[in-house]
């Protein structure tokens, strides 16, 4: 007989273990009708929203995910995000989760995927986080298809008279590659086009993502994509897809792909998982298509957002919520013992150990994120993401502040329990859900873009100012000629600090934020603060998650977490 501890504990090894449903059975529960399922397999499909009945009741309320500052492993939103939504599921409360879809990056790089972990996954998990329904190679081929036309028109005597030299769209391709950072194409004599300096971004950064994302529909997505700057002519007038006439082409490409993906957790409660900006580099939040059919469909939403509430979190306020109306009725902020004790002042490899004064001391950097969370008007509750190795005496750290506080707390170990062991935060996100809330976003967008971004800084950070490089003035300069300064910011910034220096752990202030570059991105409708030493396209750690990875006799995946 075969015992749970002679069993692989992994996470791949627990969804591998798991009897999944046929994914009609979980549209049916869902509320889907079978005309409107596109299957991909048993247990994975694409729904056409145009299809969906329209419920008499209003949408569903959303559940928010967010988390303090991280450590770079990452704190198990997704874990808390999918054991929530079956806690909330189990007390017979109709509701969805919506997630972003991995990418591969991350996968094969350091962090992991993002389908959850234990017993609070999403599956399919091995396939989710490969290549899934192929969205992420529609969004790269659409991006892709698009610099080639600007190489092209280029070649073809450049009608347009853009300036090779102020091309601002990359490439993209969806793996972390540093060597692709930097490039020269064109060469090879005339017949190989025009020589010009580019670069690669890693899919996730790219424009057209962000579009897909923040798109309501085939008609949106088209004028968002017409309307996404390329580059600038000669005499520095903004050059857009539109006056290429290039988005009917990448429309064509995107259009299954913006339905969005059917999958199940390990307890079976449908999941809409679909589309997947970073958000250090990006605005980090699932489609809004995703999010409002889960909304039509369910009384409770469970949604996330990337890394701190620094970052995913705000710019869920500040820019989703604005163009979705998909604002949250509640958010929880993860946090972990380990991330605790970070920011308190423990090295990395030191975390595994009792340090309860540590815990204490990085206190500070979760205060911090609940106080913002309070700015826009919503009451935080804290989830702490329960480890094997965290202590009762370290836990009560964090729940005796939180008491002390007036916020609400709740352990959850729902990666070794499941839906069991996120009933006490269930509990606390419906009371959060039945209080009254008064939801605004942080700034006005009528303020001047200097103004947003020294009002994220100060009030989100904890920053006193904002440098800009000589690039960056000169950029802000053609926004205001632009008339761009009505949109709203994106901070391109490290997840591990409230600064833009990553070794600046816990709750630092006083810092003036440098920041490097703008990029308009007039598509997504946001300007990209690009900040510190943030980069759009990462590199593989000195071992790469890769290296562990095969697949056994069966075809199996082995070695993925």
């Amino acid at each position: 007989m075969t015992t749970t501890s002679d069993q692989d504990m992994s996470d791949l090894g627990i969804a591998s273990r798991a009897v999944l449903e046929p994914i009609s059975a979980i549209a049916e529960r869902a509320g889907i009708p079978e005309e409107a399922i596109e299957h991909y397999g048993r247990y994975k499909a694409k729904i056409d929203p145009a299809l969906l009945v329209s419920r008499d009741a209003q949408l569903g309320k959303v559940v928010l995910v967010s988390a303090m500052s991280p450590t770079p492993a990452g704190e198990g939103k997704s874990t808390v995000t999918v054991g929530l939504g079956d806690a909330l599921a189990a007390t017979g409360t109709t509701t969805m989760i919506a997630l972003r879809e991995p990418s591969l990056g991350p996968i094969f790089g350091m962090k992991g995927g993002a389908t959850g972990g234990g017993y609070a996954q999403v599956l399919p998990m091995d396939e989710i986080n490969m290549h899934f329904t192929g969205d992420f190679h529609a969004i790269t081929s659409a991006n892709n298809l698009l610099m080639a036309l600007v190489d092209n028109h280029l070649h073809q005597g450049n009608a347009l008279g853009i300036d090779p030299r102020r091309i601002t769209f990359k490439r993209v391709i969806d793996m972390n590659d540093r060597a692709l950072r930097n490039i020269v194409i064109g060469l090879g004599g005339p017949t190989e086009g025009v020589p010009r300096e580019a670069g690669f971004d890693i899919t996730v950064a790219s424009e057209v993502m962000a579009v897909f994302c923040l798109a309501t529909g085939l008609e949106d997505l088209k004028s968002r994509l017409a309307r996404m700057t390329i580059g600038y002519t000669y005499d520095k007038q903004p050059v857009t897809v539109g006056d290429l006439g290039a988005e009917g082409a990448m429309t064509m490409l995107l259009k299954d792909a913006l339905k969005p993906n059917l999958v199940q957790t390990m307890a079976g409660t449908p999941a809409f998982i679909h589309g997947g900006p970073f958000a250090n580099i990006a605005h980090g939040c699932n489609s809004v298509i995703a999010t409002n059919t889960a909304r039509s469909l369910a009384d409770v939403v469970v949604t996330e957002a990337g890394f701190g509430a620094d970052l995913g979190a705000e710019k869920f306020m500040d820019i989703k919520a604005r163009f979705s109306g998909a604002h949250p009725d509640a958010v929880v902020l993860v946090a972990t013992i380990r991330a605790l004790k970070m920011h308190g002042g423990v090295a990395k490899d030191a975390l595994k150990t009792e340090n309860v004064q540590a815990v204490r001391d990085g206190l500070a950097n979760l205060a911090r994120h609940a106080a913002n969370i309070q700015k826009f008007g919503i009451q935080p509750v804290i989830a702490i993401n329960k480890f094997t190795l965290d202590t009762e005496a370290e836990l009560a750290v964090v729940t005796d502040w939180a008491g002390a506080n007036g916020i609400e707390c709740a352990i959850a170990d729902v990666w070794g329990r499941g839906a069991d062991g996120g009933a006490e935060l269930a509990e606390a996100v419906l009371r959060a859900i039945a209080a009254p809330s008064n939801f605004a976003p942080l700034y006005d967008l009528d303020l001047p873009i200097e103004e947003k971004i020294l009002t994220v800084v100060k009030e989100i950070y904890g920053g006193a100012g904002v440098e800009y490089s000589a690039g960056a003035k000169r950029m802000l300069k053609q926004i205001h000629d632009n008339g761009w300064d009505n949109l709203p910011i994106c901070m391109a910034k490290t997840q591990y600090s409230f600064s833009d220096d990553a070794s600046l752990l816990g709750a630092p202030e006083g810092f003036t934020l440098q920041v490097r570059d703008l990029i308009p991105k007039t598509g997504a409708g946001f300007i990209v603060a690009v900040t510190g030493a943030i980069m759009t396209m990462p590199g593989l750690p000195k071992v790469p998650a890769a290296m562990r990875m095969d697949v056994d006799d069966n075809g199996h995946a082995v070695g993925l977490f």
